[in-house]
């Protein structure tokens, strides 16, 4: 798999990353840790090289998990994980960065992120000046090789680029899923910074295995994700079926159809997570799936169906931030 360069890094990332968060099992059912190793490692072998994580995930399992898959391949893969809002005074990240260094069972993180912005989740207010102070010195001292953002707007974004190097921001974008497109996409692509998109499959509704009549388990946060809800739901899978016919004309999933379509757009991404190793190969075919100018412009028409009745509220899901 071809990769491209982290912002204006050295470093080199896959364009489909291996995302983690349901190997935390937190916020997931029938997640089984075996098959999460099983699946890091397919990914691996079918050359995703890249992985995203963060410390929430499962409260540092999710990180622990990926140890055990990737250690002996540590130097041949692009680790990302991130620090949540409530860790975000200066000793507070250097505990955090600790934390996460030992549990991925390594002395650097290629690539460290500011989970939500400052004041996310009821967490303190701490100024971004005093975070940035903290991460740049880590940067300084090896431990980590970047910093990123996640789940910033434009604003918040241009605020950290004072106090350092911002090498990437990540936001949830999909076909279904489009506001970063207005201001932060276009941002990006103008100052070399890489999009490094989470739920790129609008959290499996773009795999088309979703039905009208599903119910999820106790327990899902998808419950709560805004495009399982009301009429947003019965539009993405009109969308779905809309999509099956290109998917067919590919010769690709549903899935990586949609994947593809991420890495299409400027400076962009896809993180998409997996179960299972048959999961992690169909996600990396999906970098070989070519899209031509007519075939995008007739995807963007079908996603639209869905994103032209969302608010612009870029936050996915209807539990507090």
């Amino acid at each position: 798999m071809e990769k491209r360069l982290l912002g204006k890094s050295d470093i080199q990332i896959t364009p489909i990353i291996m995302g983690t968060w349901q190997a935390g099992k937190a916020m997931w059912t029938g997640i089984e840790d075996q098959e999460t190793i099983k699946a890091i490692r397919a990914a691996f072998d079918a050359g995703i090289t890249t992985i995203d994580t963060a410390e929430i995930y499962g409260e540092g399992h999710s990180e622990r998990i990926i140890a055990q898959a990737i250690s002996d391949v540590r130097d041949q893969v692009q680790l990302a994980s991130k620090v949540f809002p409530t860790h975000l005074k200066y000793d507070q990240v250097i505990a955090a960065c600790e934390g996460s260094l030992k549990n991925l069972k390594t002395d650097y993180i290629d690539l460290y992120q500011i989970h939500w912005p400052s004041g996310s989740f009821n967490s303190e207010i701490v100024p971004i000046e005093e975070t940035m102070q903290a991460l740049n010195d880590l940067k300084t001292q090896g431990k980590i090789r970047s910093i990123g953002v996640s789940n910033f707007s434009r604003a918040q974004l241009v605020e950290a680029q004072q106090y350092g190097q911002i090498d990437s921001v990540q936001p949830p974008y999909s076909l279904f899923w489009r506001q970063a497109e207005q201001e932060l996409l276009p941002y990006c692509a103008e100052h070399q910074i890489s999009v490094l998109a989470y739920s790129s499959l609008a959290q499996g509704l773009l795999t088309g295995k979703f039905q009208a009549d599903h119910q999820f388990d106790e327990g899902d946060h998808r419950s709560q994700n805004k495009l399982f809800q009301g009429e947003n739901y019965q539009r993405a899978l009109n969308a779905v079926e809309q999509l099956r016919g290109i998917a067919a004309e590919k010769g690709c999933t549903l899935a990586q159809l949609a994947l593809a379509w991420v890495i299409a757009q400027p400076h962009t991404h896809a993180i998409a997570g997996a179960r299972n190793a048959d999961q992690a190969v169909a996600n990396a075919k999906a970098a070989a799936v070519s899209l031509s100018e007519d075939d995008l412009a007739r995807l963007d028409e079908i996603g639209r169906t869905v994103t032209d009745h969302l608010d612009e509220n870029p936050i996915l899901w209807t539990f507090n931030v």
